[in-house]
C-alpha cells in the first residue's frame, strides 16, 4: 500500500472508527432494549441471551475467515462488503416479526460485522507503520468503544422510550451508508504479499466448537446439565477443539496459525481479551436487567445510570493507548485487572448495586478497568507479527473478544436463570445475580495475573523468537516457493 499523507491517514482512521462505532453502538443499545424486547416478543431469559449470543457467536466464528480473506483478496473489498451486509441486517432486524426472526437477522448482521472490525484493524496496522503512531491510533480506536458505551445506552434508551425497541437498529443505516461511500472514495486497497489458501475444515471446526459450547451453556439450566442433549453438544465442542489442535498444525496455511501462541504476550492478550470481554458481557447483561426489572427504571434512565462507567472508558482508552506507546502494556493491564476485580468484588460481596453511591463507584471502577484493557490487547496482538498476517493476527484478537462476550452472557445468564427458578422480585434477583458478580471478579483477577506474567522481559523474548519463526520461510514450502518465484522473475 502506498505511503499516505498524515491527513489521509487520519481520514482512514476516522472511517475505520465509524465501522467500530456502529457495531459497538448496536451492542450497547441492544442491552438497554432487552426488557422491552422481552415483553414485546414474549421471550425468556434464554431468549434474551440468544439475541446477544447469536450475533457474537457468528461473529466469533467468522472473524478469522474474514481476516484471512481480506489479506488474500483485498481489505477494502471485504470491508465494503461487511458494511453492506451489516447495514442490510440492521434494516431486517428493525422489521423482525418474532424472536426467531430477530435472532436470524442478528446473524445476518454478524456476518457483515465479521468483515468490519478485524479488517479495519488490519487497514490501520498497514496504514500506521510507525509503532508509536500505531499505538496512538489504536488508542483512538479504543476510545470509540468508550463513546459507543456512553452514547449507546442513552441513545438506545431514548429511542426505546419514545419510538420503540425497533428504532435502535435505524441508527446503523445512515452511518453504515456514509462509511461505505467514504471507504469507496478514500481508503486505498491493500492485501498481503502472498495469498493464504482457504481452510474450510478448520472453519467448520471453529463453528462447531463455538456453537456447541454456547448452546450447551445457554440451554443447560432448562434442559438439565446432565441431559443427553447437553452432553452431546458438550462432547461435540470437545471433539472440535481436539480436531483443531491436531489438524491445524498440519496445514501450510491454517485458519489459526498455532505458532502465534508460542508468543507469551500474544497468548496472554488472547486470554486477557476473553476474560475482559466475558466480564463486560456479564456486567452489561446483569446491570440492564437489574436497573429496569428491579429498580423499575425506564430504558432511558437505565442508560443514563451507566454514563459514569462509559465516560471513564471514553477518557481512559486513548490515554491507555498513549501509555502503551510510551511505557508498554504492563501498567495498563495491571490497572485494568485490579479495577475490574475490585468492581466485581463490590457487587458480589457487598451488594454495591443496592446503594446508589456504591453502585456508581463500582461502575466507575469497572470503566477504569475496561478503558485501560483494550489498547494493550490490540497492540500486543498485532505488534511483532509479520504485516502480511496482520489481518489474521487482528482477527484472533477480535475473535477472543467475541468469544469472551459470548461466554460471559451465556455463563452468567445461565447462572442467573438457575438462581431465579424459585425466588422472584428484588431480593430474588440480587441473590441470584451474586454468583455472576463473582464470575466478573474472577475475570478481573485473571486479567491482573496474566497481564503481569505476559508483559515481562522473558515474555517479550518469546514474542521476538516467534516473530522470527513466522518470518522464516519453510524450506520447500509455499512461502519459500513464492519467494523463489519472485526472485527468479
Amino acid at each position: 500500500m502506498p505511503e499516505l499523507s498524515h491527513r489521509r491517514r487520519m481520514l482512514v482512521l476516522a472511517i475505520c472508527c465509524m465501522s467500530l462505532l456502529i457495531v459497538s453502538l448496536d451492542t450497547t443499545a441492544l442491552n438497554v432494549a432487552l426488557p422491552a424486547m422481552r415483553q414485546d416478543l414474549d421471550a425468556s431469559v434464554a431468549g434474551m441471551q440468544w439475541t446477544i449470543d447469536a450475533y457474537t457467536l457468528v461473529l466469533a466464528s467468522l472473524l478469522m475467515l474474514a481476516g484471512s480473506t481480506a489479506d488474500r483478496i483485498g481489505r477494502r473489498k471485504v470491508f465494503m462488503a461487511g458494511l453492506v451486509l451489516f447495514t442490510l441486517g440492521s434494516a431486517l432486524c428493525s422489521l423482525a416479526p418474532s424472536l426467531e426472526a430477530l435472532i436470524a437477522f442478528r446473524m445476518v448482521q454478524a456476518v457483515g460485522g465479521s468483515m468490519l472490525n478485524p479488517v479495519a484493524m488490519s487497514i490501520i496496522t498497514n496504514t500506521f507503520t510507525d509503532p508509536r503512531e500505531r499505538a496512538r491510533a489504536i488508542g483512538v480506536w479504543g476510545g470509540v468503544v468508550g463513546i459507543s458505551m456512553a452514547a449507546g445506552p442513552v441513545v438506545g434508551g431514548g429511542l426505546v422510550d419514545s419510538v420503540g425497541w425497533r428504532s435502535i437498529f435505524w441508527v446503523n443505516l445512515p452511518v453504515g451508508l456514509a462509511a461505505l461511500l467514504l471507504t469507496w472514495r478514500y481508503v486505498p486497497e491493500s492485501r498481503a504479499h502472498r495469498a493464504r489458501r482457504p481452510d474450510p475444515l478448520g472453519q467448520l471446526l471453529v463453528i462447531t466448537l463455538l456453537g456447541s459450547l454456547t448452546y450447551a451453556i445457554i440451554e443447560a439450566p432448562q434442559k438439565g446439565w446432565a441431559s443427553a442433549e447437553i452432553l452431546l453438544f458438550a462432547g461435540l465442542a470437545a471433539a472440535a477443539l481436539a480436531g483443531l489442535l491436531v489438524y491445524e498444525p498440519r496445514r501450510a496455511d491454517p485458519l489459526i496459525d498455532l505458532r502465534f501462541f508460542h508468543s507469551v504476550p500474544f497468548s496472554g492478550a488472547t486470554v486477557i481479551a476473553v476474560s475482559a470481554f466475558a466480564a463486560l458481557g456479564g456486567f452489561l447483561f446483569l446491570n440492564t436487567l437489574y436497573l429496569q426489572d428491579v429498580r423499575g427504571l425506564s430504558a432511558l434512565d437505565a442508560g443514563l445510570y451507566t454514563l459514569p462507567m462509559a465516560a471513564v472508558v471514553c477518557l481512559l482508552s486513548p490515554l491507555s493507548g498513549r501509555l502503551v506507546a510510551s511505557r508498554g502494556p504492563r501498567i495498563p493491564l495491571l490497572i485494568a485487572g485490579g479495577a475490574m476485580a475490585v468492581s466485581g468484588l463490590m457487587l458480589a460481596a457487598f451488594d454495591a448495586e443496592t446503594g446508589t453511591v456504591s453502585m456508581f463507584a463500582a461502575y466507575v471502577l469497572f470503566g477504569l478497568g475496561f478503558g485501560s484493557v483494550n489498547a494493550p490487547i490490540t497492540n500486543t496482538a498485532v505488534s511483532g507479527m509479520p504485516r502480511s498476517q496482520a489481518g489474521v493476527a487482528a482477527a484472533v484478537a477480535s475473535t477472543s473478544r467475541q468469544i469472551g462476550q459470548t461466554l460471559g452472557v451465556a455463563v452468567i445468564g445461565a447462572v442467573l436463570a438457575a438462581g431465579m427458578a424459585d425466588p422472584g422480585g428484588s431480593d430474588g434477583f440480587v441473590a441470584a445475580s451474586r454468583p455472576g458478580w463473582w464470575i466478573v471478579t474472577g475475570c478481573g483477577l485473571a486479567v491482573l495475573l496474566i497481564g503481569a506474567l505476559s508483559s515481562g522481559r522473558w515474555a517479550r523474548s518469546t514474542a521476538r523468537r516467534t516473530a522470527e519463526r513466522l518470518a522464516e520461510p519453510v524450506a520447500g514450502g509455499p512461502v519459500a516457493q513464492s519467494s523463489a518465484a519472485r526472485t527468479s522473475s
